[in-house]
């Protein structure tokens, strides 16, 4: 069972990233596959989620409208489409699965985890 991120990286503020999380050893369709960060001396956080069986998305307030969630079925892969991005985004960006349906963005839910991508905004 792996996660697998990648498209981290140093950008300027207001500039956009997206990363991938390509997923191997467990059905897409049985999990929510959701994106956390964490910030340097802060506690992780969730940022989306998404439902593959329904097409579902979960937005944190803080970047809703900035961030898009979405998947391609045929590439095992789950993205994040970062545009607009804020010094405050800065951290190390983590995807991760939580089995079953439920749009849950609390970090405590999911219980498989990608090695995390690294996100720096310098203003």
């Amino acid at each position: 069972v792996q996660l697998v991120e990648s498209g981290g990286g140093l950008v300027q503020v207001g500039g956009s990233l997206r990363l991938s999380c390509e997923i191997s050893g467990f059905s897409f369709d049985d999990y929510a596959i959701g994106w956390c960060r964490q910030a340097p001396g802060k506690e992780r956080e969730g940022v989306s989620v998404i439902s593959s069986s329904s097409g579902s998305t979960l937005y944190a307030d803080s970047v809703k409208g900035r961030f898009t969630i979405s998947y391609d079925n045929a590439k095992a892969t789950v993205y994040l489409q970062m545009n607009s991005l804020k010094p405050e985004d800065t951290a190390v960006y983590y995807c991760a699965a939580d089995y079953g349906n439920l749009l849950l963005l609390d970090p405590a839910n999911f219980g498989l985890w990608g090695q995390g991508t690294q996100v720096t905004v310098s203003s």
